[in-house]
């Protein structure tokens, strides 16, 4: 199965992360190297290369920018998407997940339970919109955009 084998976040013109968000990044990726699914598909008459792939996550110029590679060092694809749909989402998931973390200090355990459903939601949303965003250049499952979206997150943070 095709696969990412390494990720790259290109986040050296960053702020540096908040202690929460640096977790976050470090459990995505662990996670994402654990297990993943990544299928660049066929397109035109060109032959795509077989996986495991090496990725390379950047925003340049207010896009999100995907540069896969295969494991020899070949370029397999690179795609630009718009960071416009991802906006509203990300905004939304950094005001929840500083709500659960705000949340995990003092609150009742039924309300830290419900807050993180909530932000379990809105995760989930932003993994449906890359998905989206993903159609026709790669093919991802859930777990693996929900991981991918936490890095698109980490790097919206800085920009």
């Amino acid at each position: 199965m095709s696969h990412i084998a390494h990720i790259q976040l290109d986040d050296a013109n960053l702020p540096p992360p908040t202690p929460e968000i640096e977790q976050e990044r470090r459990v995505a990726m662990f996670d994402l190297m654990e297990e993943n699914s990544f299928i660049l598909p066929q397109r035109d008459d060109r032959v795509v290369p077989p996986g495991p792939y090496n990725v390379a996550l950047s925003i340049r110029d207010k896009r999100l920018v995907f540069v896969v590679m295969t494991e020899h060092g070949e370029t397999a694809a690179e795609f630009h998407l718009s960071l416009s749909p991802f906006r509203q989402v990300v905004k939304d998931y950094f005001a929840i997940c500083k709500s659960y973390f705000d949340a995990v200090k003092t609150a009742a355990p039924g309300q830290i339970e419900t807050i993180d459903m909530a932000r379990r939601g809105i995760h989930n949303e932003g993994a449906r919109v890359l998905q989206e965003r993903l159609e026709g250049k790669v093919e991802v499952d859930d777990a693996t955009a929900r991981r991918l979206f936490t890095l698109v997150c980490v790097l919206h943070f800085g920009g």
